[in-house]
């Protein structure tokens, strides 16, 4: 590919290279050496970093945090810059389903944008949770671009395990 591009290396460009690089590091350095140049566009101009904005291509999907204890699951998604009025949540039996849509600002701007680097849209995600799940009390609260979701489990369906002794022969 750098036959193809050679202006784009400097000649006084030195690459390391470390004999105990971890693979993943390889290989994610390999694929930017891959696809330098394919992206180009006027972003590259002001030297930021490509791989994470073709990481996540235009996509608003937000990050989950799901975990369970024996009384609840607790799912924790991170929404920056969005409003609780922006989100919708449903549980269909074990089906939860986050639904949100970012928006564009739209403002009277005197200055042209250079770059941007913020991502509108709408998105959908579905999670299936365990069975047992207490539909009536299921709790969500939004703080800080962080959705907290805590579904409490039916007395039926938490964790009433017991310790059984092992005898010996």
């Amino acid at each position: 590919m750098r036959k193809l591009v050679p202006w784009r290396k400097k000649a006084d460009q030195a690459v390391a290279r470390r004999g105990d690089e971890h693979p993943f590091s390889r290989l994610h350095r390999e694929m930017n050496e891959l696809f330098e140049g394919i992206f180009d566009d006027e972003r590259n101009m002001f030297g930021m970093t490509r791989w994470p904005m073709e990481k996540n291509f235009l996509s608003i999907e937000p990050s989950f945090e799901v975990s369970e204890t024996d009384d609840a699951v607790q799912v924790l998604a991170e929404l920056p810059g969005m409003d609780e009025k922006d989100i919708e949540v449903t549980l269909d039996r074990r089906t939860l389903t986050i639904t949100g849509e970012k928006k564009e600002e739209h403002e009277e701007k005197k200055k042209n944008t250079v770059f941007s680097e913020r991502r509108y849209g709408s998105f959908r995600r579905m999670l299936t949770v365990p069975d047992g799940i207490d539909e009536a009390h299921v709790k969500a609260s939004f703080k800080k671009g962080v959705l907290k979701l805590e579904l409490p489990k039916k007395p039926e369906a938490r964790g009433n395990a017991r310790k059984i002794p092992i005898k010996s022969e």
